[in-house]
């Protein structure tokens, strides 16, 4: 297997847990004043992401890392091309982080509103931009050997938003799973509650963008070509239908786990339409980025391959252990009194 490919892989997977793991956090945070109807509730729904949240940016970081290590031709002209849409997603993570930091420092019902607005903010806009970009990544930019002739309203095209709907509905309900196993009595029930409807929703934007798809991309080609690959795209509906199941039987911590699943295998089933595109070109096919034409070296990516070998075990095995330690549901009384977020 070429190293290209191994890396391409590798990129994929980075951003399929980066989804699955922060997903349940930008879901949260945006369900923050919903779910969180007093003070008491929202001090817990902080709580619950408040030992993970940052963890969980590691793995966007990386998988950013790793375009620009591996994909370096890649790297440089998406950052060249969507630099205001990516600038946007900077400056809402940094407002969602800045915000969950400060909110409970000061006992003002002005500050902590102001930071309650910065958390479900600075969580809906990364959802929906991440959606976006992937939603235009997946339809091909509008690129060619003069470059980039698009813009950022370009970006807000039909297929592009409904990629982004879907984003935030994934991550709507599977913040609301993480909130219904992750507290207790009328929070959890409200989540669970939550969750039950916003299914429903999450479906319906899944049906639309199965059927956009196959309108707007040429995502379907890689598996008209090699049908094995369909493993990814029916994972992607049995997990989703799996929620529903999971949810009606009274298992949220069942339901939680399937719509981890739904989240990879989702990712999966569009990055494997991609392959071995990175970025295709909606103008002409051969100004298309792919991991042949804008990798690094054989001897670079050699080198990383080794590294990632050894440290991206010790990644994953921080992470489990971090989610062992703070597995414990968080009560009312484990906030109250207290000043501090986490």
């Amino acid at each position: 297997m070429e190293f290209q490919v191994i890396w391409f892989v590798l990129w994929a997977v980075l951003w399929a847990v980066y989804f699955m793991l922060d997903g349940f956090v930008l879901g949260t945070g945006m369900l923050h004043r919903f779910l969180g109807r007093s003070e008491g509730d929202r001090k817990v729904l902080i709580r619950t992401v408040g030992p993970v949240w940052d963890g969980n940016e590691v793995w966007l970081l990386t998988a950013g890392g790793a375009t620009f290590a591996a994909f370096p031709g890649t790297y440089a002209l998406m950052f060249s091309y969507l630099y205001t849409a990516l600038l946007l997603l900077l400056f809402s993570l940094i407002i969602r982080g800045v915000s969950l930091e400060f909110r409970n420092k000061i006992g003002s019902d002005r500050w902590t509103g102001a930071w309650d607005a910065g958390i479900i903010v600075g969580s809906a806009l990364p959802s929906l931009l991440l959606g976006v970009a992937f939603g235009n990544i997946f339809s091909g930019l509008p690129m060619d050997a003069a470059g980039y002739h698009g813009s950022l309203l370009s970006l807000l095209n039909p297929y592009g938003l409904l990629t982004g709907m879907l984003f935030v509905l994934l991550f709507l309900t599977h913040g609301s799973l993480y909130v219904s196993v992750k507290t207790t009595g009328e929070l959890s029930d409200r989540a669970t509650e939550l969750a039950h409807k916003l299914w429903y929703a999450e479906l319906g934007a899944a049906v639309l963008f199965l059927a956009a798809t196959a309108v707007f991309t040429k995502l379907y080609d890689n598996y008209l070509n090699a049908p094995v690959l369909l493993v990814a795209p029916s994972l992607a509906v049995a997990a989703l239908l799996g929620i529903k199941l999971f949810l009606a039987k009274g298992s949220p911590l069942t339901a939680f786990a399937s719509s981890c699943v739904t989240i990879l295998a989702v990712v999966a089933t569009g990055v494997i339409g991609l392959f071995p595109n990175l970025i295709p070109s909606s103008i002409d096919t051969g100004y298309s980025l792919t991991i042949f034409n804008t990798s690094s070296s054989t001897y670079t990516l050699k080198i990383m391959t080794v590294v990632a070998l050894v440290f991206v075990p010790i990644v994953i095995a921080y992470k489990v252990w971090v989610y062992r330690i703070f597995r414990a549901r968080i009560t009312a009384a484990d906030v109250l009194g207290s000043e501090e977020t986490y």
